[in-house]
């Protein structure tokens, strides 16, 4: 599986972006899908996923009602709508993707097979 990770850049505090995730070489719709990111001097956290098939939506709670994950599957394409952006969402975006983890993993990066190369979004104040 490769993934394609794009949409990033710089915004004022309160505006908004969409990164997208271009997926290829499986079945998008056999794929769990997330969002990560880190922050500079900082560890890699969750953001939000989709679970395959019951299409549950995931997130972390940090950005819950902020941010909302979706996918196309004619596109293969996932999406992170991010919206009333904070200076502390300013981090490097990764997409990833995994065929079979539990739900208990679905937050855990070490649970993800594939990743995307990253997108930067910078948040000024």
């Amino acid at each position: 599986v490769q993934l394609q990770a794009s949409g990033g850049g710089s915004v004022q505090a309160g505006g908004s972006l969409r990164l997208s995730c271009a997926a290829s070489g499986r079945a998008y719709r056999l794929l769990n899908k997330a969002w990560f990111r880190q922050a500079p001097g900082k560890e890699r956290e969750f953001v939000a996923a989709i679970r395959r098939g019951s299409g549950y939506l995931y997130y972390a709670d940090s950005v819950k009602g902020r941010f909302t994950i979706s996918g196309d599957s004619v596109k293969n394409t996932l999406y992170l709508q991010m919206d009333s952006l904070k200076p502390e969402d300013t981090a490097v975006y990764y997409c990833a993707a995994d065929e079979a983890l539990i739900t208990s993993s679905i937050s855990l990066g070490s649970a993800y097979d594939y990743w995307g190369q990253g997108t930067l979004v910078t948040v000024s104040s």
